[in-house]
């Protein structure tokens, strides 16, 4: 007799098994999420997308579903007169094919000019900006770029925004904002006396590519911004995402977890 009940529950077990093993007509090849039309193409082998050049991940059709029908997460790129172009430009890369939304704010919706180069026309004016769950701010044209203003706008988004990303001298809005008052921080490299001088509250270190104390993280000058931007992605949707975006923009310079991450060095 106990040697049937334990047959029976072999048979079982094997029947559940058969049931939950996925069918290979339900699966396919997708590219990884990137905001683009390629989002929505199949593919049925592995290899890369034909449209974006990312790597292709095995899917469910179902599992696929539920993923696009999520909300992405969004990013502010807040960019004033001068900003520094690789300041923004290296992010935006690291963000959009990673799956984030991504939209631009100035002061007023008038075209700026970034390093005397390229012009750039704002989605949005802080008056009619959005929420995002993160808000960025960048270097170039520090000292005039964030003023009263754009301050006060910074800090009324502090609620609604999951986190602060800054690049470069973008620390300087954040440390008006009040937002460095007792974190460490960094910023570029030729500013690391400044942001300490003018933000005394807060600790400020060199030779480090980016900080992350949580839910700020600032980066060091001009290319930490990618770093930092890749660990950023790492932490909200896993290493594997992050590394497919650098893959996919052939930035071989990164390594997970180089700069400071104080949740890390507590342990």
């Amino acid at each position: 007799m106990k040697t049937l009940l334990l047959f029976l529950f072999a048979c079982l077990a094997l029947s559940a098994g058969a049931q939950t093993k996925t069918n290979p007509k339900d699966m396919a090849y997708f590219c990884p999420l990137c905001n683009s039309d390629c989002d929505k193409l199949v593919f049925d082998k592995p290899g890369t997308c034909s449209h974006c050049g990312m790597a292709l991940v095995q899917q469910t059709f179902a599992d696929r579903k539920a993923e696009v029908s999520q909300k992405p997460m969004t990013v502010c790129f807040y960019l004033q007169d001068g900003v520094e172009v690789l300041d923004f430009a290296g992010p935006m890369e690291v963000f959009s094919y990673a799956g984030f939304h991504v939209f631009t704010v100035s002061k007023t919706k008038d075209p700026i000019v970034s390093q005397g180069i390229l012009k750039i026309i704002p989605d949005y004016s802080i008056q009619d900006a959005p929420p995002a769950d993160i808000l960025a701010t960048f270097g170039g044209n520090a000292s005039q770029g964030f003023d009263e203003p754009v301050v006060a706008w910074i800090k009324s988004r502090e609620k609604a925004t999951s986190y602060f990303f800054s690049v470069c001298t973008g620390a300087f809005a954040f440390g008006k904002a009040g937002l460095l008052d007792n974190k460490t921080a960094t910023t570029f490299h030729l500013s690391i006396e400044g942001l300490q001088k003018s933000f005394p509250k807060a600790k400020v270190l060199s030779d480090v590519r980016f900080v992350d104390n949580g839910n700020l993280i600032t980066t060091a000058g001009i290319s930490a911004g990618i770093d930092g931007a890749l660990h950023l992605v790492a932490k909200l949707k896993g290493e594997a995402a992050a590394k497919a975006a650098a893959q996919y923009m052939e930035y071989d310079k990164w390594i997970p977890k180089e700069g400071l991450v104080l949740s890390d060095a507590k342990k």
